[in-house]
């Protein structure tokens, strides 16, 4: 089959281009996404590419051999020792365990939550969407519930 082209209709594929979350995609050329009404217009093929690990200049705190910035297929982004293999086929793992989330960055700002007086942080979401909000807000991951303050204001 010929990569170029688009297995629905034969046309050639668009470029490829980043998501907000860092995925990669290459959309048909007759296709496109109307972001008013989050469709897609013409042909919808979407051909979906892999999340490429990233080399970084840091060194594994267990081996000492370089990390890499990897994707989960959450979307989840984490940094990883180099030398960690999965084996599909036999479901198990070799190679050094450490691997570290990463954590959008939080910047503390200069004013106060307007719910509890709080200071506010200015923070983004996994999709790309940034957001100011109370501090003392989080999750209870084991009851799956808010906590805190409940204070979120959507920035464009």
């Amino acid at each position: 089959m010929d990569d170029t082209k688009c297995p629905k209709c034969g046309s050639a594929l668009g470029e490829v281009v980043t998501t907000k979350t860092g995925k990669k995609l290459q959309r048909c050329s007759t296709g496109s996404w109307n972001t008013e009404t989050r469709q897609t217009e013409g042909c919808d093929y979407v051909k979906w590419l892999p999340f490429e690990p990233e080399t970084l200049d840091e060194k594994c705190p267990k081996c000492g051999e370089p990390l890499v910035v990897t994707m989960t297929r959450f979307n989840k982004k984490m940094k990883k020792c180099s030398t960690s293999k999965w084996d599909p086929k036999t479901k198990t793992a070799s190679g050094c365990n450490f691997f570290e989330w990463m954590k959008a960055p939080v910047e503390e700002l200069d004013e106060e939550c307007p719910q509890c007086g709080a200071k506010l942080i200015k923070t983004q979401t996994a999709t790309g969407k940034n957001m100011k909000k109370c501090s003392t807000g989080g999750w209870d991951r084991e009851t799956r519930s808010a906590t805190g303050c409940s204070y979120v204001e959507w920035l464009k």
